[in-house]
């Protein structure tokens, strides 16, 4: 069984035990023409699901990626150059991580979706 799973607000998530690596889904930026930066957000506490832990900048205003389970940041992935940010735009749920994050129940999927379910989900949203 697979550990990615993926929310109504187009982020996905890969378990790894008690940590999870979160980034954005390809559809939710795939109308962006081009990323100017990415910021995020000084976080030292518990965040919860839903809360805003970056803000993608483009052109024609910013995209939010939301937590997608409650946890504590980690760390972000903010040491990669601007132009390889640029390449979300292509393969956004490869390896292009955003945070790295301690899960406060490792086994909660209460609210997200598995790949199956994530692609009927797209197709409506």
């Amino acid at each position: 069984m697979s550990n990615l799973y993926f929310t109504n607000n187009h982020e996905w998530i890969d378990f790894q035990g008690t940590v999870a690596y979160v980034g954005v889904c390809h559809s939710k930026i795939s109308g962006l023409k081009k990323i100017i930066k990415i910021v995020f957000s000084k976080i030292s506490r518990i965040t919860k699901k839903g809360d805003v832990i970056a803000y993608i900048y483009t052109k024609n205003g910013k995209v939010p990626v939301h937590m997608p389970v409650d946890g504590k940041i980690i760390s972000f992935n903010d040491q990669q150059p601007l132009i390889e940010r640029i390449t979300l735009l292509q393969h956004a749920e490869n390896d292009n991580w955003m945070a790295l994050i301690g899960l406060a129940q490792p086994y909660e999927r209460k609210g997200l979706m598995q790949l199956a379910q994530y692609k009927q989900f797209s197709k409506k949203h």
